[in-house]
């Protein structure tokens, strides 16, 4: 009797059973079981890295060959470290009509210089995937197009093309034949994704696979995707403005705190050279609630603006709203504001901004956030040669931030000649226009005096 050819998994213990039930009989979770592809003694998709090889000394092996390859667009290179390594798989999510697909239109155009391009297309017909490579000058003879869903189908068309570089848009709408799920399904997704990577690694091609994001930002499909491939990318920004900001969040090649910046034209998307002038080059001449910091991200700081708006609450309950700062964070320096510099904003409206949709992450800017705070509470503005820099303690203290000499270096490239930081980083400074600043009660004197 021939085993079955799918099987169903639980997607919270990981026990399998030939026959679907609506709760599992290991952990009794309802509606976890998935169906997937029964495993074969050879199961296909499947990649023998060292084949019999015995164990050995780590210094005993020898370096391989990790030659990158440019994608020919400067800030996909810098986000990727440098270029992609070949053999690499690399997932693209991001919300629709970010830019994604356009994204790698680009890119396979430059990489086609080297040879054959596979582009999969699951949701456009070819000719529309003409009338995008027009528009954005990137029609080549060594680009080919496939608009095909059926895994088995690509599998052939790969064997009979040999490309050097294969991207899929995207990997939710590709399914296989072994199984019966619907595509976009658990174990459809994860059976494509398997069977890709192992395409990818024998053949040592890069692979671009571009998925779908849910409604709470994160990729479709199982978690595990994201642990199979190498460097996991997401593409940001809102539809209604010009930037688009690409992030890995995953990197087994590179650093994952590097970004690429991009302005999305007519022609497609075109790198940003220096991001600090663009997300500044429409900041307010003397506007309350406004104060520039300096983020490091990777190699390279980047200026941003903060806004704050103060209001007195209407109805008695206090809002706070925060956009590309964590919630929690401004809480806490509120919170600190009120208590170890006197400023009474329990029963005000708060409102804080970072310009451009970033999203600040690091500590070294929770000064920015608290002088802009302070100042549209207080209606001042704070001169517009001002950076401003520093951790904020629970006792009021200032802390010390890492590469301050980079960031004040930026921020003077862009005609800033006054810079509160923290009295420790000032120590090891000689610069004109340093501030040191030892305490919150201090920098809110300083800055506004």
């Amino acid at each position: 009797m021939a085993a079955p050819r799918t099987r169903y998994v639980c997607q919270s213990c990981g026990a399998a059973t030939p026959k679907w039930a609506g709760r599992c009989t290991q952990c009794a979770e309802w509606n976890t079981l998935e169906e997937e592809a029964a495993p074969q003694s050879a199961p296909k998709g499947a990649v023998a890295i060292s084949a019999g090889a015995a164990p050995q000394a780590i210094t005993s092996i020898t370096g391989h060959d990790t030659r990158r390859i440019s994608t020919g667009i400067g800030e996909l290179d810098r986000v990727l470290g440098d270029g992609v390594v070949p053999g690499a798989v690399i997932l693209v999510g991001g919300d629709p009509g970010i830019g994604k697909s356009t994204l790698m239109l680009q890119a396979s155009h430059n990489l086609a210089a080297r040879g054959p391009v596979l582009y999969v297309s699951g949701e456009e017909a070819p000719h529309q995937v003409r009338m995008r490579a027009e528009r954005l000058d990137a029609a080549t003879d060594h680009l080919l197009v496939l608009a095909e869903t059926q895994l088995e189908a690509i599998e052939r068309h790969i064997e009979n093309t040999a490309p050097t570089a294969l991207v899929v848009d995207s990997i939710q709408t590709t399914w296989t034949e072994r199984l019966d799920s619907v595509p976009g399904s658990v174990g459809q997704i994860r059976e494509v994704s398997a069977r890709l990577i192992g395409i990818a690694k024998k053949r040592g091609i890069p692979a671009f696979l571009v998925g779908h994001v849910t409604k709470d930002g994160a990729i479709a499909g199982p978690r595990v995707l994201e642990h199979m491939v190498d460097t996991v990318l997401y593409f940001e920004g809102d539809r209604g403005h010009a930037y688009r900001v690409l992030r890995a969040v995953k990197n087994r090649f590179g650093n994952t705190n590097e970004i690429g910046v991009f302005e999305m034209g007519g022609e497609g998307l075109a790198g940003v050279a220096n991001p600090s002038a663009f997300f500044l080059s429409e900041r307010p001449q003397g506007a309350t609630g406004s104060v520039v910091t300096a983020a490091v991200t990777g190699t390279r700081p980047i200026l941003l603006e903060v806004q704050a708006l103060v209001s007195p609450a209407p109805y008695g309950s206090a809002r706070r709203t925060a956009l590309g700062v964590d919630a929690a964070r401004l809480g806490l320096l509120l919170a600190v504001m009120e208590k170890r510099a006197g400023l009474q904003v329990a029963a005000e409206d708060v409102y804080v901004n970072v310009v451009g949709g970033f999203k600040l992450d690091e500590p070294g800017a929770d000064l920015a956030i608290l002088l802009a705070v302070a100042g549209s509470f207080r209606d001042a503005p704070l001169p517009e040669d001002t950076l401003v820099l520093g951790e904020v303690g629970l006792a009021g203290e200032v802390r010390a931030v890492q590469q301050i000499e980079a960031r004040i270096k930026e921020a003077e490239g862009l005609g800033f000649t006054r810079f509160l930081i923290p009295a420790r980083n000032a120590e090891r400074l000689s610069r004109p226009g340093v501030v040191p600043i030892s305490s919150v009660r201090e920098a809110i004197e300083q800055a506004f005096q």
